[in-house]
C-alpha cells in the first residue's frame, strides 16, 4: 500500500478526461493534476519544446512525491514518453491514439484520426499505424482550433458543432465510419461529434489509460489504502482562476470542492 499521489499532466483541461476516469475507478487514490496552461497548446509546438516542458512538469510533480505519472496528453506522449521513462525512477503511463480498436470495429475499414499536428507527425503514431493500420484507409485530421474551444469551455456550443463539422465532414462523406479521438481535449467534444454525425463510432482511450495506470500501480505494489480519501491537488502554470472556471464549465465543479489550488 502506498498513500502517495498519482501525478497527471496535460497542457490544459484535456487530461481531466483521464482524471475523471481515474476518480471513478479508484476514488481512494490521491491525484495531483498539473495543467501547463502557460504553454498551451502543445500541439503546434516543436517536439523538442514539448519534451522540454514535459521534463519540467515531471520535475515539479516529483517534488509533490508522486508515485506514478500519467502523461494525459497525446502530443507530450509522442514527444517525450520514452525519454521520461529513461530519465526518472517512477512508472509512466502515456496516451496512444486508439487505432487498434478502431480498425477492429470499423465496418468500412475507414477510420478518421482526429489529433494534433504534434501527435500525427510523431514516431509513436507512425509505429501505431504500421502495426495496426494495414488494410484500412486512415484519414489524419489535425483539427485546428478544437483544443482551444475546449480550453475555453466552449463545448456544446454552435461554434463547437461548426468546428467538428468542418473538421470531420469530408472524411465522413468519403466513408469514414469511426473517429479516433487522438487528443485528450477532444474527448469533451464527443457529444458534439455525435450530434453532427450520429452514425459514426467514436473511440476514446481515456478510460483505457486510466485502467492501465491502475494496473501499473497494482503490479508495483503502489495502490493506495482502500480507506484513503481521494484528494485532488491542482497545479496550474498559467491563470489559475481561468482554469478553474473552465473546469466548472466542463462539469468538474464537484472536483473543485476541497481541491488544493
Amino acid at each position: 500500500m502506498d498513500p502517495r499521489p498519482v501525478g497527471i499532466f496535460d497542457s490544459g483541461v484535456g487530461g481531466l478526461s483521464v482524471l475523471r476516469a481515474l476518480r471513478q475507478l479508484a476514488p481512494h487514490e490521491r491525484l495531483v493534476y498539473f495543467a501547463d496552461t502557460a504553454f498551451f497548446p502543445y500541439g503546434p509546438r516543436p517536439a523538442a519544446e514539448v519534451r522540454k516542458r514535459a521534463f519540467a512538469v515531471v520535475h515539479r510533480l516529483l517534488a509533490s512525491d508522486v508515485k506514478l505519472v500519467v502523461v494525459a496528453c497525446n502530443t507530450a506522449s509522442a514527444a517525450a514518453i520514452a525519454d521520461l521513462r529513461e530519465a526518472f525512477p517512477v512508472p509512466f503511463v502515456g496516451m496512444v491514439p486508439g487505432l487498434k480498436p478502431a480498425v477492429g470495429s470499423s465496418p468500412n475499414r475507414h477510420v478518421a484520426i482526429l489529433a494534433t499536428e504534434g501527435t500525427l507527425d510523431g514516431e509513436l503514431y507512425s509505429r501505431v499505424v504500421d502495426d495496426f493500420g494495414r488494410g484500412t484507409l486512415i484519414d489524419n485530421i489535425p483539427g485546428p482550433g478544437l483544443a482551444e474551444l475546449v480550453e475555453h469551455g466552449s463545448c456544446g456550443t454552435d461554434a463547437a458543432r461548426a468546428a467538428v463539422r468542418r473538421a470531420l465532414a469530408p472524411a465522413v462523406s468519403a466513408g469514414a465510419d469511426t473517429v479516433v479521438l487522438g487528443c485528450t481535449h477532444y474527448a469533451f467534444l464527443a457529444p458534439d461529434i455525435r450530434a453532427e454525425f450520429p452514425g459514426v463510432a467514436i473511440v476514446d482511450t481515456g478510460e483505457a489509460v486510466a485502467r492501465r495506470a491502475l494496473q501499473v500501480l497494482a503490479e508495483n505494489g503502489l495502490e493506495a489504502p482502500s480507506h484513503s480519501a481521494g484528494e485532488l491537488d491542482l497545479i496550474v502554470s498559467g491563470d489559475r482562476d481561468r482554469f478553474r472556471e473552465t473546469m466548472r464549465r466542463l462539469g468538474f465543479a464537484s472536483d473543485l470542492t476541497g481541491a488544493t489550488p
